[in-house]
């Protein structure tokens, strides 16, 4: 398996694939994460074509239990983000 791909090679390969430089490419990128932060936070959902959708669920109020001692507690409700991948990059990437 290889490495994660950086910010910056991911910066460089989006401008390469949009004919354009890479403040240009880094806006989009940084653009994106902006409005996908914002529409989750709201409680919203994004997909994002070819790749999948993000998506906010509430998580009720649970039981845990402490690894360390044992005790088991009581945690609040929670959101959680959670991603849903395309059927198309799953298909892509088990071909």
């Amino acid at each position: 398996m290889s490495k994660p791909m950086t910010k910056t090679q991911l910066v460089a390969a989006l401008a390469d694939t949009m004919g354009s430089d890479k403040k240009t490419a880094s806006a989009a990128l940084d653009g994106i994460a902006a409005v996908v932060a914002r529409e989750v936070a709201a409680g919203g959902a994004v997909t994002l074509p070819g790749l999948g959708k993000v998506v906010c669920k509430a998580r009720p109020e649970r039981q845990v239990r402490n690894p360390a001692t044992g005790d088991t507690m009581t945690k609040p409700a929670d959101k959680q983000v959670k991603f849903a991948i395309a059927k198309s990059l799953k298909d892509l990437v088990n071909s």
